[in-house]
């Protein structure tokens, strides 16, 4: 259900600026960044114009429905237009339909206005400003900001249930595949606890994302940050492109080395399966609003800072009515690759198993346009800075299947946690 009123009527007014080349240093200290960066490209935002914040197995709907009636009534004047710039919004999804609002009246998913959104594409920077003024406001004039400080003597500890205890759960998985003829993969995920001196910055591991994973794409949404490497969904005129990752090794540091373990995933029985369940998944789901697609008969394998995965990008021609990003990345979630194969069965097992409850991680995280393009990542390699602002939660995922070894899952947990982890240093 939805949480907030009606959508109000907007005014909004986007022009182009100086080129920036690092669109973090705009935000201004003391707001609650909102970001979708990759190679210096995307769109930063802060403020508050409109939000929605919804729950249960109706909050795509309830926010795609929100958004669309605020965009038939919104002015507005795009003197730019590339994608991102114009009314947008953002938003940030429950992993689970069952998922309520909190006990403080907050909920689990939100779609937001941003107040500013400062945006960079091929080399064009823009500047959006939105408001519920009933005049189009003045150009927004840019300028960097002071820097961040680093959270100070950042502790990490296991959350709800030890290394031990979730090797456990992946051991418990393994044994439930086995003898489940139906169930042919799930995803079970872990959580740490991030505990500085002081209130962190968000600013600041936001910067350390971008830079030192700048082919992912770094987002931050109600202060839930990360950079994730899986993209669900991207709506561009006409086209739509999803990103398919499963199968994970660790790099060495050691270029020839790492190319041999690149080859030795790329020939991995057991990653491939788990690969092959994760985009014929997508694949199927992604059908049914195309009139043509392309599915990479095998993955290629990505070099990411810390770790390579398979990955395999399908792209597809949209139907004429087909609906917006939003829509379609609600009709995707869950993936096979944050969840298993088959579907219901994997989140029954997800639900059974994982002491403590996703919220929004391995939701769909990014942003819509009023034109319904956009840009969805899947929350993955990511913290939720908590009520007390010295504190984030991780959360960790790895796919289990048949021949999953538990100790080696929580190694790889381990590693995935180390983005982030890395980001909240000095």
């Amino acid at each position: 259900m939805p949480l907030a009123a009606p959508a109000p009527r907007l005014v909004s007014r986007t022009a182009e600026v100086e080129d920036v080349d690092d669109l973090v240093s705009l935000i201004p200290p003391g707001e609650r960044p909102i970001t979708w960066i990759r190679r210096g490209d995307g769109l930063v935002g802060w403020g508050v114009a409109a939000t929605l914040r919804t729950s249960g197995p109706d909050r795509f709907d309830n926010a795609g429905r929100w958004f669309d009636d605020l965009a038939e009534s919104a002015r507005v004047r795009d003197e730019v237009q590339v994608p991102g710039s114009g009314l947008v919004a953002f938003g940030s999804f429950a992993f689970d339909d069952s998922a309520e609002a909190e006990p403080s009246g907050a909920a689990v998913s939100l779609l937001t206005v941003p107040r500013v959104v400062a945006g960079r594409h091929a080399g064009r920077s823009f500047v959006t400003t939105t408001s519920a003024s009933p005049e189009l406001p003045p150009p927004y004039r840019i300028r960097r900001q002071p820097a961040p400080l680093a959270p100070e003597a950042v502790v990490v500890a296991d959350g709800a249930i030890s290394g031990d205890g979730w090797m456990g759960k992946v051991a418990e998985a393994v044994g439930r595949i086995a003898t489940d003829g139906g169930l042919g993969k799930v995803v079970l995920s872990r959580d740490l606890l991030a505990q500085a001196a002081g209130p962190v910055d968000l600013r600041w591991p936001i910067g350390r994302l971008a830079t030192d994973y700048h082919d992912c794409w770094t987002f931050c949404v109600d202060g839930l940050v990360g950079a994730t490497p899986e993209l669900l969904v991207r709506r561009e005129r006409g086209l739509v492109t999803s990103r398919v990752l499963a199968g994970t090794i660790r790099r060495t540091g050691d270029d020839e080395h790492d190319l041999a373990l690149a080859a030795s995933l790329a020939r991995s029985s057991k990653d491939l399966e788990e690969h092959e369940f994760a985009t014929a998944s997508l694949a199927e789901a992604l059908a049914p609003f195309c009139t043509a697609m392309n599915v990479p008969e095998t993955p290629f394998v990505l070099h990411l800072p810390n770790l390579m995965h398979l990955a395999t990008e399908v792209t597809g021609v949209l139907a004429a009515d087909s609906p917006s990003s939003l829509e379609i990345a609600g009709a995707l979630h869950p993936t096979a690759a944050v969840c298993g194969t088959p579907r219901e069965a994997a989140r029954r097992l997800i639900a059974e198993l994982e002491a403590i409850p996703r919220d929004r991680y391995a939701g769909p995280v990014g942003w819509v346009g009023a034109d319904g393009d956009g840009e969805w990542g899947i929350a993955l390699r990511c913290a939720q800075q908590q009520a007390d602002l010295s504190v984030l939660r991780l959360h960790v995922g790895c796919g289990i299947v048949a021949g999953s070894d538990p100790q080696a899952e929580l190694a790889e947990s381990i590693v995935k946690a180390q983005p982030i982890i890395t980001a909240l240093q000095s």
